[in-house]
């Protein structure tokens, strides 16, 4: 008797736990990223596209941004929770906004070149000019500044123009050809070079090392989503790895393709700049301590911060969240 009431209760439990709603599903954690358009968003196109932020509870959105302006200012009032692009410009927010940002990881030197039109033959044609720029006052454009000056043209003996990212400094070099010169980078260094115009030197073979794209956000944002930020870096590298594996270069090179509206043979090219063991993508997105080194040194000799001489880099990054993130890979 006592088994049967036994075994009559394990049924009724069996049947309650089946019959029991499933516990809800934890939606993913929406995260605003904002970007320029450009090769060096691979890896995150292939975390969107292979399921690894998906796979860490993450359910992200790239937004392409028109210039450094609109990045820093969306990122300062919160519209976007992290930023990946010229590590520059987080230097700009805290020196020039007063906005207490962090740099989070590495990515890329950026594979910026400066391009002119056909009839520039050399630095010096350039003067007097017009070159155009994202922001005068970062990044790229401080590149563009150092290598005039190493080159013999010190700034103010030719005109700046400021016009936004890179895809809108080529189309307004193809609209005016009194745009003489821009930096540019993949896959729009590229095309420029399919369309005619001419390069004259690519900026580390120029200035050395530098650090140009990383991941940054606001240092209070990161202290209060340290997890989600270190899921996000995870997810960032697998997306990195799973990209420069040469057996998915077909795979990663259509995935450019199709998110960058380009021909199969510039995907192809791009995918091939990305790989470079030397000036490609850094391996695990890590930080070029001696690219920031530069990045800094440019600012204060460029921009006169700092009364000339940089501060420590340590002022702007915490890698803590990196190195939490390859820990659990």
């Amino acid at each position: 008797m006592l088994r049967c009431v036994r075994n009559w209760w394990l049924g009724a439990v069996a049947v309650l736990a089946l019959a029991a709603p499933a516990p809800a599903v934890q939606a993913a954690a929406p995260l605003q990223v904002i970007i320029f358009p450009g090769v060096h968003n691979l890896p995150l196109y292939a975390a969107q596209a292979k399921g690894f932020f998906a796979m860490r509870g993450l359910n992200v959105n790239l937004e392409f941004t028109p210039n450094s302006q609109v990045l820093r200012d969306g990122l300062a009032n919160g519209t976007y929770d992290i930023a990946y692009t010229a590590a520059d410009n987080g230097i700009a927010m805290v020196e020039l906004a007063k906005v207490d940002v962090v740099i989070v990881t590495g990515g890329d030197s950026s594979l910026n070149g400066l391009y002119v039109q056909l009839d520039i033959q050399s630095y010096a044609d350039l003067l007097g000019k017009t070159v155009v720029v994202d922001a005068p006052n970062t990044a790229y454009a401080l590149l563009l500044y150092k290598m005039l000056q190493l080159n013999g043209l010190r700034k103010g003996e030719y005109v700046v123009k400021p016009i936004g990212g890179t895809s809108l400094r080529l189309e307004a070099m193809r609209k005016e050809r009194s745009h003489a010169a821009a930096m540019m980078d993949p896959p729009f260094s590229i095309l420029a070079e399919k369309e005619g115009f001419r390069r004259l030197g690519l900026a580390v073979q120029v200035i050395g090392p530098y650090q140009a794209r990383s991941t940054f956000v606001l240092r209070a944002w990161a202290r209060a989503h340290a997890d989600t930020l270190v899921r996000y870096i995870q997810a960032h590298v697998e997306g990195l790895r799973w990209a420069m594996n040469p057996a998915n270069k077909a795979e990663a090179v259509a995935l450019l393709a199709q998110r960058l509206k380009l021909g199969p043979d510039v995907a192809l090219k791009c995918w091939e700049l990305a790989a470079d063991p030397v000036n490609g993508f850094a391996k695990d997105a890590r930080f070029d301590l001696e690219g920031f080194k530069n990045v800094l040194k440019l600012r204060a000799e460029i921009e006169g911060q700092w009364g000339g001489t940089p501060p420590a880099p340590e002022r702007y990054l915490d890698l803590s969240y990196y190195e939490r993130a390859l820990a659990g890979l």
